[in-house]
């Protein structure tokens, strides 16, 4: 049997973190938003609604939820509120809106609220 990549780890646990969305409520708006190609900006995994709150959504699909915390470094987590504020800009949102981490670990989800 073949291993997957990291790549194809990563799909999977966002495809596993939509569907979970999904089940608590959550509408998708966006996969994979990229704020235009060589920006020094990020791409955020998932945009996801439910009524007047935007979340954004970062994916982490590591052994452990400590690994999943760590994975996501101060430059990182800056990159992508700057993505998140021009999604904000860009579609005039006036809700409540917040930036999450959804860790993947084996078969346990770890949903992070207000991580970033």
């Amino acid at each position: 049997m073949r291993s997957r990549t990291n790549y194809q780890r990563g799909l999977w646990a966002e495809f596993v973190a939509r569907l979970y969305l999904r089940l608590h409520g959550f509408r998708i708006v966006h996969s994979r938003y990229i704020t235009g190609r060589n920006t020094h900006r990020a791409e955020i995994d998932i945009i996801a609604k439910r009524g007047n709150l935007l979340v954004f959504i970062e994916v982490k699909n590591r052994p452990s939820l400590r690994t999943a915390i760590d994975a996501v470094s101060a430059p990182q987590a800056c990159r992508l509120r700057a993505a998140a504020n021009t999604y904000l800009i860009q579609h005039r949102w006036s809700g409540d809106a917040r930036f999450d981490v959804i860790a993947v670990c084996g078969l346990r989800i770890f949903w992070i609220k207000n991580a970033i």
